[in-house]
């Protein structure tokens, strides 16, 4: 039960279900699963720590909102599974039941007790750690949990296509769970592209139980450029002709990332063809070389004539042009 990342499935139901529903299909399950009734049947007793903690935080409306905007992966990476299990209200779930309920979840969950109608998970989490399921799996009797890895962070970060073309550091600053500031200096390649992660190992949230920190991830965006257009390694760049400089041919000068450089156009150019500049597009990624510059020509058709532009136009259409 635990495997499935959608809790709503988890319960049978949909997104969007009302409080009352999740009660109640929780209490159905819960019964239906529950260890009194299936005594020695390992299936049902998973089956019962996945609905409960899938109505741990769907009941609660706070835990809820974020689960609904973050998904099963950003909400683990926020709440522990102590986090999710602390508070959690079994009410009067099971006070007309016949199933002795006072006693499961110190069974099931290694002896937490219970104040009023809440169970304290700190115990709960004394004797059952968290599996990367999200089951719970027994150390023993005693009072050790197992070591867990801390949760990774993802942090995205926005670069120009100058800064791709070249490479650069950036320091980024974020707060983890605790409130503290960290700050991290981070080496950015020639040639990266928008969606790359780069991983710095160890500078995530802090791990449980004496567990290792998890990873941090700069995911890498790229801003728009008003001139270049990105394709893979290569580069596109609209160049504006007049009609004779096409029809005649001409030399342009072209901004690239390496300077400026005089680029012949042949005569007879039709719009839209390219040119291609050989090694002049961005550096390939974590590779050898550079990719392409190809500029696009756009050929202009003037709007407004005077009238010895027609008349001049008008001896070409005489020629057969």
């Amino acid at each position: 039960m635990a495997a499935k990342r959608d809790y709503y499935a988890v319960l049978g139901l949909k997104k969007g279900a009302s409080e009352a529903d999740i009660k109640k299909a929780y209490r159905k399950l819960a019964m239906e699963y529950h260890p009194d009734r299936n005594q020695g049947n390992k299936s049902a007793e998973e089956k019962f720590k996945g609905v409960s903690e899938a109505y741990a935080v769907l009941s609660d409306k706070k835990k809820r909102q974020e689960y609904d905007a973050v998904g099963y992966s950003g909400f683990h990476r926020r709440y522990s599974q102590e986090d999710i299990f602390k508070g959690f209200d079994i009410g009067d779930l099971f006070k007309d039941s016949s199933y002795g309920n006072d006693d499961v979840f110190s069974t099931l969950f290694g002896g937490g007790r219970r104040t009023s109608n809440r169970v304290n998970f700190k115990d709960f989490f004394n004797a059952y750690s968290q599996t990367g399921t999200g089951d719970f799996q027994r150390t023993g009797r005693g009072h050790h949990t197992t070591a867990q890895k801390g949760a990774d962070l993802v942090y995205d970060l926005s670069i120009t296509l100058e800064e791709v073309a070249s490479g650069t550091s950036k320091q980024v600053a974020f707060r983890k769970e605790d409130g503290t500031l960290s700050k991290v200096n981070v080496k950015i390649p020639p040639g990266i592209s928008a969606g790359k992660k780069l991983r710095i190992p160890g500078r995530g949230q802090q791990g449980g139980s004496g567990g290792p920190p998890g990873d941090l991830y700069i995911r890498i965006a790229v801003t728009d450029h008003p001139v270049f257009t990105r394709e893979g390694s290569d580069l596109l760049l609209d160049k504006e002709l007049s009609f004779t400089q096409a029809a005649l041919g001409s030399t342009v000068e072209v901004t690239t990332f390496d300077g400026i450089r005089k680029v012949r156009v042949p005569s007879g150019t039709q719009s839209h063809s390219k040119i291609r500049l050989k090694g002049y597009g961005l550096p390939h990624f974590k590779g050898k070389g550079k990719g392409n510059l190809y500029l696009r020509i756009i050929v202009a058709v003037p709007t407004h004539l005077d009238k010895k532009q027609r008349e001049l136009l008008g001896e070409l259409v005489k020629e057969g042009l």
